[in-house]
């Protein structure tokens, strides 16, 4: 049996009702996962840059990656990987666990 997560987009709600103005902003997402979250949000953005540091997962996410999303890195690193290579800014970060 599949388990639907979120079939209401409660999770997207939240995110849009925390934050309203997404247009052209970067976003860092910790916890990307197999890009559930990262989909629903990413065509309101600029840029992202997704974190996963599960391979198979973050090979799920590679493989449903929907078209017109070249502008989603996914990174297959943890955050204290990432941070201590990483010199870049973003506009908003992204705890997909924590909604």
């Amino acid at each position: 049996m599949h388990i639907l997560k979120d079939p209401e987009k409660n999770e997207s709600q939240a995110l849009f009702d925390l934050y309203a103005d997404w247009a052209g902003k970067s976003v860092l997402e910790i916890g990307s996962g197999d890009g559930r979250l990262t989909w629903r949000y990413a065509d309101k953005v600029a840029r992202v840059v997704a974190l996963e540091p599960d391979e198979k997962t973050h090979a799920l996410a590679l493989n449903d990656r929907p078209s017109g999303m070249e502008h989603v890195e996914l990174v297959n690193l943890g955050f204290d990987e990432f941070a201590k290579g990483n010199k870049e800014k973003f506009d908003l970060a992204v705890l997909a666990w924590s909604l």
